[in-house]
């Protein structure tokens, strides 16, 4: 049995609870509650006091996208002997014909771990769980799939749950860095002497130019200002690159103010914001999250002007890198996303899976199709010509599309 106490700092069950049930439990010891809109968020609120989740699964996450967005969301609690033992916060879209309930947050969310109770884990199986997923069918008939998606295989060593259902392989690894031994030990194994021969080298061209920093915002004006440029840098990459700006929408980018925003009143704020200025201007930028042992890069990115060339964003994962040692943290996690950029620094890769329930006939064929669409993905991106050629086509279909409004302009 787990001690979340012991290695789960910020989402601690308590040490005076009653002690874990015994891994077989009675059908008759399982309950379950489906609550939606305010009651719901605030019940959720009230287990997250004392439970362990992943950053995208806490109840700040969930309430300030619920605000942002007006999500639906319908949060499913499963108790042992009148105990809550895993709490599922979901939010429901449509998807064509279909409603699907997913992690709050969509493509944002990753890393994804249900808030839970560590002490009760053994007790739930497929069987608790599926009683869980009839539930919320019950509750909310509208819905046609339970779709999870991007979820680790466990957090801080308490195994997830979910993984108790059938379920398969996410098309994206996670990377992350082994910060064993402190920031000297890991320059040891990850070509160290060239690392910090860049970082000097870096340090003179920022000199040359004017006064660089890096900025920790602290403030909710220092957070609107990293995050309007963290947003201008993505819409610019995302165009260049041919994908969809997924910040681009005025209701995500107000949800990413008041996730940090708020996360400033915490003691040890569990989101928080880098930057590197120098000459007075933002050149990268990273969003990052707490979440016990590790310290999780959620997102980052770097402005195209006269600077990209001196690679700003290297520049802050090293300085980001340094600090998570300094502070103890055992994993630097890059997240989701397989770039050469982070293969400079892991030494870790994490498998994230997914799980696909359907409650309805619709359901079923959304399921099926969703399977395939992952097989496809997993093919591409695991396949280095296909790779290529994707990325490839992207961008000549953003430089086609950059074209078109220019020819209009000159009519």
């Amino acid at each position: 049995m787990v001690d979340a106490a012991a290695s789960f700092d910020g989402n601690r069950v308590a040490a005076n609870e009653a002690p874990a049930r015994p891994a077989q439990v009675r059908h008759d010891d399982l309950t379950v509650i489906v609550t939606t809109g305010s009651a719901g968020l605030a019940d959720y609120a009230q287990f997250c006091a004392s439970a362990l989740f992943a950053p995208a699964q806490s109840a700040s996450w969930v309430s300030n996208w619920a605000a942002a967005i007006d999500a639906d969301i319908a949060v499913g609690t499963l108790s042992i002997g009148g105990r809550p033992a895993l709490s599922l916060a979901l939010e429901i879209v449509r998807r064509g014909p279909f409603k699907v309930a997913r992690f709050a947050g969509g493509r944002h969310a990753n890393g994804n771990f249900a808030a839970a109770d560590p002490r009760f884990l053994p007790a739930i199986d497929n069987a608790a769980i599926g009683s869980l997923f009839a539930s919320i069918h019950k509750a909310r008939p509208d819905v046609d799939l339970i779709a999870l998606e991007r979820l680790l295989p466990d957090l801080d060593g308490v195994a997830n749950p979910l993984a108790a259902m059938p379920n398969f392989t996410s098309p994206n690894l996670a990377l992350a860095v082994d910060l064993d031994g402190g920031f000297d030990a890991l320059l040891s194994r990850a070509s160290g002497k060239r690392k910090r021969k860049k970082h000097r080298s870096q340090t003179r061209k920022f000199e040359a130019v004017g006064p660089f920093r890096r900025i920790e915002a602290r403030t909710p004006e220092e957070v609107d200002r990293l995050l309007g440029a963290f947003f201008e840098m993505k819409e610019s990459r995302f165009a260049k690159m041919g994908i969809a700006d997924v910040f681009s929408d005025k209701p995500v980018r107000a949800f990413f103010r008041a996730l940090f925003a708020d996360a400033l009143a915490e003691e040890r704020p569990s989101f928080l914001l880098h930057g590197l200025e120098v000459a007075g201007k933002l050149r990268a930028v990273t969003g990052s999250s707490r979440s016990g042992k590790r310290l999780i890069c959620e997102f980052g990115a770097i402005a195209e002007d006269d600077l990209a060339f001196t690679s700003p964003g290297d520049f802050l994962f090293f300085d980001n890198i340094q600090e998570a040692c300094e502070l103890g943290f055992a994993v630097y996690d890059f997240s989701v996303g397989d770039e050469p950029y982070k293969r400079l620094w892991c030494d870790i890769e994490i498998q994230h899976f997914e799980l696909l329930a359907p409650l309805t006939l619709k359901g079923r064929a959304l399921a099926a199709a969703l399977r395939q669409g992952t097989r496809a993905k997993a093919f591409i991106k695991n396949n280095p010509t296909a790779w290529k050629l994707t990325k490839m086509l992207r961008r000549k279909t953003a430089g086609q599309a950059a074209a078109a409004p220019a020819a209009e302009d000159d009519n």
